[in-house]
């Protein structure tokens, strides 16, 4: 499968959640609706690309009639089978726990999740990110996990959140302080807390955490 744009992951996953819950894939003016695009030809141009780049099977002109292409089709058939609630989350890259970086995620595609497993409740605005460094340890998050966040989720203090401090990326648990501007900590002494200078962005707030096991 080729690489996916942000939008385009984010409508793939829509059509899947859609497909997942009600049987059937969404209706263009649906995708439209949901993503308050201005015309039905802009989710349709989007299905047509996700088509082309091999992540969507199905009748060219009949949303309805789509479906997720996956590698992993047979074993998420026999989840499915199983009675087991899953969802694909896109991934997009990965995001520093260390000191912050000035980069841009990339969509790297689709993980399965196990919903019960994992005990949440995804949305469209729910992604996952790949950890790369050590200052979360404290947290109990390390080098290679995948951690799952919430856009547009309101942070509460100490969560653990993606965060854009003086756009530079990073995860880092979130402080709010009474009296004091909010700022980033890490949970490793090695590594100090983030203060913004200019601006602080929560681009999503933990909910979930997922852990490769090396064999």
């Amino acid at each position: 499968m080729k690489t996916l744009t942000h939008r385009q992951q984010d409508v793939l996953e829509f059509i899947g959640q859609t497909i997942d819950n009600a049987g059937a894939a969404p209706t263009f003016r649906e995708i439209a609706a949901h993503f308050r695009f201005r015309s039905v030809k802009a989710a349709a141009d989007h299905v047509a690309a996700l088509r082309r780049k091999g992540a969507l099977a199905g009748a060219p002109r009949r949303a309805r009639a789509l479906s997720i292409v996956d590698a992993a089709d047979d074993d998420w058939a026999t989840a499915r089978a199983l009675g087991r609630r899953l969802a694909r989350l896109p991934v997009y890259g990965t995001i520093p726990a260390g000191l912050a970086e000035d980069r841009r995620q990339e969509a790297r595609g689709c993980v399965a999740v196990d919903l019960d497993t994992l005990g949440i409740r995804p949305t469209p605005r729910t992604f996952a990110l790949e950890v790369r460094g050590d200052s979360m340890i404290g947290r109990h998050i390390v080098d290679g996990d995948l951690v799952v966040l919430e856009h547009g989720k309101m942070p509460r203090h100490g969560d653990v959140v993606a965060a854009l401090i003086d756009n530079e990326s990073t995860l880092k648990t979130f402080v709010q302080e009474r009296g004091r501007p909010p700022c980033l900590k890490a949970e490793n002494p090695r590594y100090p807390r983030l203060h913004p200078v200019g601006e602080l962005v929560i681009q999503g707030v933990m909910v979930g955490l997922i852990r490769k096991v090396k064999v």
